[in-house]
This record gives C-alpha cells, structure tokens and sequence, in this order.
C-alpha cells in the first residue's frame, strides 16, 4: 500500500505497551506523529525515542499524540519504555501487517547482505485523519525538531 501526503491515512488497531490496544480512530480530533523504528534499545532507535520523550512537553501544548511503532513484542517495548522513561505509546507490529500499510517493510542493505526490515519512518496525521507530512529514511539528529515544527504548522 502506498500511503501519500494529502490522503486519509490507512486505518489501525494495534497491541501496545502495557497489554493495551490503540487505534487510529479513537485518535480523531487531535494531531497524530506515528513514528516507525527498527528495534527496541538500539543506539538510533534510542536516541530518536529520548528526542520525542524530552520533547513530549511540546507536543504536549498542541495536543499531539505520538506513538512509535516497531515489531518488538508487547513485552520488550515495556522495558523498553522503562528503561527509558518513555511516556508515550509504542506499538508492537509482531506480524508487520502496520508496516506492511504503511511501506516502512522495505528490503535493506547491509554490507553487502540484503534483508528485510523496518524503514526509519515518521508520518504526521492530523485531526482529521489525513497524512499531512511524510518523512522517509529519517535521520535521526534534528528529527524531532522538524516534526514538532510541521505539528505547529498544522
């Protein structure tokens, strides 16, 4: 499925930390930042949660909700989220069917071994449920930043 700016974005019900369940429709009304990372307690991984967890404040004050998206399990992403002191959702995709939804299941390259796996991703929602903004094989310094700055400009 190609997800495009400007288009409603695909429809979801996932598992979540703590043994809970989220879905997109529940989140009407309000911005939605739904971030795709690789794995758990990874060096980028960890450093791009921590910038959405300080910058949670500001989020905060524009009503946002931010949710990050692996395939770890439920359990993993609980300690995860502990270690951590994450205080938003994360969503376990175990059988990548969000992924699949969203085109973040890509083939890689890594020294010259090819493999699947999850494209740093992050996709803004707005109130509506339209994607607004598409970042794609994301960076992780000053990424928070730019998403924080196209949720203002919503």
């Amino acid at each position: 499925m190609s997800v495009t700016e400007g288009k409603k974005a695909p429809a979801f019900t996932v598992d979540t930390d703590g043994g809970g369940k989220i879905a997109l429709k529940d989140l009407k009304g309000k911005p939605v930042v739904l971030y795709f990372y690789p794995k758990d307690d990874t060096p980028g991984c960890t450093t791009e949660a921590c910038g959405f967890r300080d910058a949670l404040p500001d989020f905060g004050k524009l009503d946002a909700t931010i949710i990050g998206v692996s395939k770890d399990s439920v359990a993993r992403h609980d300690k995860f989220k502990a270690k951590y002191e994450l205080p938003f959702t994360l969503a376990s995709d175990e059988d990548g069917s969000l992924c699949e939804k969203y085109g973040t299941w890509i083939e890689k390259s890594m020294y010259g071994r090819k493999y699947m796996g999850i494209d740093r991703a992050t996709f803004l929602i707005d109130a509506g449920g339209t994607v607004r903004r598409i970042w794609r094989k994301v960076k992780v310094k000053g990424h928070v930043e730019e998403v924080l700055a196209a949720v203002e400009a919503l």
